[in-house]
């Protein structure tokens, strides 16, 4: 399998993670199979609470704004990042994380926003940089371990002031990463953590040991670390793509990150041509802010195919 498909699987994967976990957001545990008890029969992306058939959350609308400000710039530009950022939160999402939105319309400029809510409500390790990171995740990749990390976290900070949500999101772009090259992300899980910042070390390697279960989680999966410990137990644990995003949407809860996030490191792992296209078909990204742009699979994969181009510029 070629480094495009594997790049392209990242992106469409957490996009299509994102659109099929959507309609079980804050649900039980085990629901999605309760409703699709047999594996590729079809149907799963059904739409509902707020979400229609195939549409992609904010997750994914977040992630796409990221490959725009990266392939507009040629690499990095914060300012530019997250100024995007901030029109589209005041273009009335359908959703938008509390915390996200906080740093986002609180009128703080692009360096302070996050860090000022940080020290204000002392409380900033959701999954709302995570979540966004398949992208970046690609577009870093060709840059190493210490380049993509570092990226990650300073895109995860512009809009989450802990850096446990930073240190989650370097993770994850060094397992897309590992997985891009063709290799297997889980067996450099020790490498990656030797990567994390003394502080958040232990607690990572927790979620991401081998017997881990998100049944352990000491939080909701609507925080980063079990929303990450979450996708790798669920590529772990699985043998393919279909069947890992079907494990993280039963878990309840988050799910549309929990599956964004899953979708995006089985992606890497299998390729495009593991992701079905019942799933593919509907797929849809609508961007507020755009003047009605909404993307879809071409769409999508024409900007994996740039991202994985190779960006440079921290």
């Amino acid at each position: 399998m070629g480094r495009s498909a594997r790049a392209a699987g990242a992106v469409v994967g957490s996009a299509v993670g994102d659109a099929l976990g959507a309609p079980f957001e804050f649900g039980p545990a085990d629901a999605f199979s309760e409703r699709f008890p047999t594996p590729g029969a079809g149907g799963e992306m059904c739409g509902g609470g707020g979400w229609d058939p195939g549409e992609a959350t904010d997750d994914t609308q977040m992630a796409v704004l990221v490959a725009d400000s990266l392939l507009a710039h040629g690499g990095l530009d914060l300012p530019d990042l997250f100024a995007r950022f901030r029109h589209w939160a005041a273009s009335g999402p359908k959703d938008i994380g509390l915390q996200t939105e906080d740093v986002l319309t609180n009128g703080m400029p692009w360096d302070l926003a996050a860090a000022v809510h940080f020290q204000v409500n002392l409380r900033a390790a959701g999954n709302g940089s995570l979540m966004r990171a398949a992208t970046s995740a690609v577009a870093f990749a060709r840059t190493g371990r210490t380049g993509t990390m570092d990226a990650a976290r300073r895109i995860a900070a512009l809009t989450h002031g802990d850096r446990a949500a930073w240190e989650g999101t370097a993770l994850f772009h060094d397992l897309v990463r590992v997985a891009l090259d063709g290799g297997d992300p889980l067996a450099v899980l020790p490498e990656a953590l030797a990567a994390v910042h003394p502080d958040h070390r232990i607690r990572y390697a927790v979620v991401l040991a081998d017997g881990w279960h998100p049944a352990d989680a000491t939080e909701s999966n609507g925080a980063v670390w079990p929303c990450l410990g979450s996708a790798v137990w669920a590529l772990r644990t699985t043998t393919g793509f279909e069947e890992a995003l079907r494990a993280a949407v039963d878990l309840g809860g988050d799910t549309d990150t929990v599956a964004a996030v899953t979708g995006g490191l089985a992606g890497a792992v299998y390729g495009l041509d593991a992701i079905p296209a019942r799933w593919t078909d509907p797929l849809h990204v609508p961007l507020p802010g755009s003047d009605g742009r909404v993307l879809r699979l071409p769409d999508l994969l024409g900007l994996a195919r740039r991202l994985d181009g190779g960006t440079t510029a921290v």
